[in-house]
């Protein structure tokens, strides 16, 4: 995945690097939907 001219983005690790990007996406936006409920109750 390219971003501009000259940055490029490459899943580490073939599909096992792959998968855990997914996986820590997953997990970083329920912390973070936990976090903001918290924050705004």
């Amino acid at each position: 995945m390219r971003i501009g001219r000259n940055i490029e983005v490459r899943p580490l690790g073939g599909g096992t690097g792959c998968f855990l990007m997914i996986a820590f996406s997953i997990l970083a936006s329920v912390i973070l939907t936990v976090v903001v409920n918290l924050l705004f109750r």
